[in-house]
């Protein structure tokens, strides 16, 4: 009887609610919100602005949004936190120190909320799991002091964690322990993984998160570390496979795609490219099979993420580029694109109710009807808010877009 209440009270501190955007890339990890609804064009000037907030610190963090509450990561004065807010007007509810913000512009990557605690990691690796309502600080872990651990260049850790059922994964990219699993609620260590080295890219974790994958038949983590795409085993965080064809030796960043017995991953720069990947085997023991590979000059994407809609791959293509296009994602034919946007640089994206929000580096808003027939502009807006790169990825849910900047967070009425 015991057991079953533990059991029980893990489901129920996962329970999400249907408008809730809890972690990077949404409720089933895949970047598409179940909203519906929603504006099918914008006025002119985009949606009615509802309110924007600052004193959020610099960084490249989106939000998460669950309960009620706005999740983000910012560094002021040298200190990175991580700061809830209140969802109907952005009012700040409590700030939890995260940790030193010496380098670079400030965190990347956005918190994790599972039930009464959020988690989050900072550009320097520490792994901080907090009360959702007050903010206080659970337990912590430092990638490079518990786990030797490594970024694969300069621009520090970005990884969104994934919670499973009782567990949290991360990368932490050391040597012998490339990725771990902890216990969510403690964070007490059940495995490290080692991962062989490979002969392109670098050492060390890369910029992108966990996605899970089934692919014949094994629970499995899939993640795009330096040395490219790497698949561990679930249960014990055995390594399975791995491809490095796309490997780039600066930044691997979009987190892959998953698709039944498929997985999908793109790189940026040069030396990147896109690869369709078939799995499968017997016995726990998995091949990956080159579908197709295409090169940095065919297809990539940067950093602004993909996304799986009916068969097809919607995405910015190109480095320091987001030209839009869709390919067939089991041919990897185009159907559309590339070709040029409203906006110029690195388009970050997500989909909501058929369409694409596509968020230019420049501050270019779009929104874009997620059709095979051919590139759709249905409304776009230029942000007037603050400064720097717009490198957060876009998030909506409960009916708004939210736009996260260096120091501010703009919300707009969806509906």
């Amino acid at each position: 009887m015991i057991r079953f209440l533990a059991l029980a009270s893990l489901v129920l501190t996962s329970v999400v609610h249907a408008e809730d955007w809890p972690r990077w890339r949404g409720p089933n990890n895949d970047n598409k919100s179940p909203e519906t609804g929603l504006l099918t064009e914008w006025p002119e000037g985009g949606p009615k602005k509802d309110w924007q907030v600052g004193g959020l610190g610099t960084g490249y963090s989106s939000v998460a949004v669950a309960q009620g509450k706005i999740f983000t990561l910012g560094r002021n004065d040298n200190v990175e936190y991580l700061f809830a807010l209140k969802q109907s007007d952005g009012s700040q509810l409590w700030s939890t120190r995260l940790g030193a913000g010496t380098k670079e512009k400030g965190p990347n990557g956005t918190p994790t909320v599972d039930g009464n605690r959020v988690y989050a990691v900072s550009f320097e690796g520490d792994l901080v799991c907090a009360d959702v309502e007050s903010g206080r600080e659970i337990w912590r872990k430092n990638f490079q002091r518990d786990f030797n651990g490594k970024m694969m260049s300069m621009w520090g850790y970005s990884e969104s964690p994934l919670i499973d059922g009782d567990r949290l994964i991360c990368t932490p990219g050391g040597p012998n322990a490339m990725v771990v699993a902890l216990n969510k609620l403690d964070g007490k260590l059940i495995w490290r993984a080692k991962v062989p080295s490979a002969q392109k890219g670098n050492d060390g974790a890369g910029y992108s998160s966990i996605v899970i994958s089934n692919a014949g038949g094994v629970k499995q983590y899939v993640q795009m570390i330096g040395h490219g795409v790497i698949s561990l085993a679930a249960e014990d965080g055995r390594f399975l496979w791995g491809y490095a064809k796309i490997a780039n030796t600066t930044a691997n960043v979009p987190s892959p795609i998953v698709s039944g017995n498929y997985i999908f991953a793109s790189t940026g720069y040069s030396d990147g490219g896109s690869a369709l990947l078939e799995i499968s085997g017997s016995r726990g023991r998995l091949t990956p099979r080159e579908v197709y590979y295409k090169n940095a000059k065919t297809l990539q994407n940067h950093h602004g993420g993909m996304i799986l809609l009916d068969g097809k791959i919607y995405m910015g293509h190109g480095h320091n580029n987001g030209f839009p296009c869709c390919i067939d994602l089991r041919s990897g034919n185009p159907v559309w694109g590339p070709q040029r946007g409203p906006g110029t640089e690195s388009a970050a994206i997500t989909y909501a109710d058929g369409h694409l929000y596509f968020r230019y580096q420049d501050g270019t808003m779009t929104l874009i009807e997620a059709s095979e027939d051919g590139f759709k502009l249905k409304g776009k807006f230029e942000e007037d808010f603050n400064w720097g790169p717009r490198w957060a990825h876009p998030v909506v849910s409960g009916g708004k877009l939210y736009l996260r900047t260096n120091h501010e967070l703009a919300c707009f009425n969806l509906k």
